[in-house]
């Protein structure tokens, strides 16, 4: 009986330093909507194409700081003289089109919340309103998009957004919750597919 709770915790394979761990352990699948979280989020994900998800956690505090705490309506009225001294941000990924993407992204978000109400309403339609529950024993099985991150890129893409490709869709919808993809011997597999 003792010899249980010294039973080591496994996790998915990616969460292998400390930042990834508490990442993973407390955030990462759990469903989100809140719509402040959900515009971080997204941009992060966009933020973070082409490098590690490693290198955004890093920065993540640095990015909130920068981005008002990812306040759409500020974020939404950036002008040439703010985009100036993100440029000079060494806190932040300072990539002109993400930083330029970050603020087209905002406005499209805030008319998607006009529009929807929400943009929880808007954007968990995609999955029916509920976290889809997969069943994978290895990562090779993860997808790298889906015909839900297809359908949310074209959609958000249509409506203005940009760096919103499938693969990124698809892992905002992993970090989200709308889509369960720890591994079945992960710990937090169960807990999240009830």
């Amino acid at each position: 009986m003792s010899g249980e709770t010294n039973k080591p915790i496994i996790r998915c394979s990616w969460a292998s330093n400390e930042l990834s761990i508490h990442y993973h352990d407390e955030e990462w699948g759990v469903p989100t909507h809140d719509d402040r979280k959900l515009f971080e989020f997204l941009m992060l994900e966009g933020a973070q194409a082409g490098l590690s998800w490693d290198t955004i956690l890093k920065k993540r505090e640095n990015y909130r700081a920068a981005f008002d705490g990812f306040d759409p309506v500020k974020v939404a009225s950036y002008d040439r003289r703010k985009v100036q001294a993100l440029l000079r941000d060494p806190g932040i990924v300072r990539n002109r089109l993400k930083i330029a993407s970050t603020i087209k992204n905002a406005q499209a978000f805030l008319k998607l919340q006009e529009e929807f109400g929400s943009f929880d309403r808007y954007i968990w339609q995609f999955v029916g309103g509920k976290p889809k529950q997969n069943s994978l024993r290895f990562p090779r099985q993860i997808p790298a998009s889906t015909p839900e991150s297809d359908a949310m890129s074209k959609d958000l893409k249509k409506r203005g957004f940009t760096f919103v490709g499938s693969t990124i869709c698809y892992a905002f919808m992993q970090a989200m919750g709308m889509v369960n993809d720890h591994m079945t011997d992960c710990f937090r597999w169960r807990p999240l597919s009830r």
